[in-house]
């Protein structure tokens, strides 16, 4: 009974969490008066965007998150250097390609969080999927190996995202 009235006033618990936490890092402080804001901005947004989100959001592996989070923000970094060397360098160096990946993912949040760290990721970018969600395509800068690209991204992160959020 508890957890059906809380599910009420916290329908997305982990997104309230996650917003608490930016809310209090882009404002870099930890005081009485942004964890009181924060915690209120954190219940009242998944509050008013819950009819926008079509199923209910289950964790199978939640702490799989912590080590998937660590797997992006690392690959952000690297990238990032990886990039600003491909663009400092010569034009004619580049080899940029669109990557079609097979999507082994069916939950719908699961692609969209795939495409969204795909875009995260400096360097490439999700322009489109395919009308049965099975072909994810993107657009990567520079492109030396194609099967080794789809290999890492299927295996860094939509085989953790589908473990987090999908029974495999």
């Amino acid at each position: 009974m508890i957890k059906a009235r809380l599910k009420g006033w916290i329908p997305h618990p982990i997104l309230s969490i996650l917003l608490l936490v930016c809310w209090l890092l882009l404002n870099n402080t930890v005081s009485n008066g942004h964890i009181v804001l924060g915690s209120l901005l954190a219940i009242v947004i998944p509050l008013f965007s819950s009819s926008f989100w079509p199923e209910d959001i289950h964790v199978k592996n939640p702490k799989k998150i912590i080590h998937f989070f660590f797997i992006v923000a690392y690959d952000i970094v690297v990238a990032n250097i990886k990039v600003a060397i491909r663009i400092l360098g010569p034009n004619s160096s580049l080899k940029p390609s669109f990557i079609k990946i097979p999507l082994d993912a069916r939950n719908n949040l699961t692609i969209s969080l795939l495409a969204s760290t795909i875009s995260l990721t400096p360097g490439t970018v999700s322009t489109d999927i395919s009308l049965d969600k099975k072909i994810l395509l993107v657009h990567a800068l520079h492109v030396d190996d194609m099967d080794g690209e789809i290999e890492s991204i299927k295996s860094r992160y939509e085989k953790p995202l589908m473990e987090i959020f999908e029974s495999c």
